[in-house]
């Protein structure tokens, strides 16, 4: 199978912009120097909203904890299905089977959350580097600002599955 599609779902997960002028390593510095956000926190912030991305999206369900996203489009389409959980400490992850014409394949992705004077840094684990998440106030630029109330995902991932199912 080949991994293209399902590595472009993936990088378009770690494709969460700084938006800030400030370098890496201050977003580092000031992260590190905060604490990490409580389970309480991140399941605030995560359930039953959705997560919008540029070529895609995922959204966190509260039933079963339920994990659901879709990535790319047109022959590059693919879709994941599977759990999201929390851990401590203030790190969020999803395990999902990801569907693509050549196949499929399991991948985990966790997100660390820290926070520091009421602003919020998140990276990507286990080697992202740490940006602004949520801002206070939080800004239409913070990743925080690309998360929905409701199931936006559903949808467009049932077509892509469809049309996957109807070309096999």
């Amino acid at each position: 199978m080949s991994i293209r599609p399902i590595a472009l779902a993936l990088g378009l997960l770690a494709a969460a912009s700084c938006g800030a002028a400030a370098a890496p390593e201050d977003f580092a510095k000031k992260a590190e120097a905060g604490s990490p956000l409580s389970s309480g926190e991140l399941y605030q912030i995560y359930n039953n909203r959705s997560w919008l991305w540029d070529q895609g999206g995922g959204f966190f369900s509260v039933k079963e904890r339920r994990f659901t996203a879709w990535a790319g489009s047109g022959a590059d389409a693919s879709y994941g299905i599977g759990l999201w959980f929390i851990t401590e400490p203030g790190k969020l992850c999803f395990r999902a089977k990801w569907h693509a014409r050549e196949g499929a394949a399991p991948a985990v992705t966790c997100f660390s959350h820290r926070k520091n004077d009421d602003v919020i840094y998140q990276r990507r684990e286990p080697d992202g580097d740490w940006y602004v998440f949520r801002d206070v106030p939080a800004k239409r630029s913070n990743e925080y600002a690309k998360l929905r109330k409701g199931d936006h995902v559903s949808a467009r991932l049932k077509r892509i599955e469809a049309r996957m199912s109807s070309d096999r």
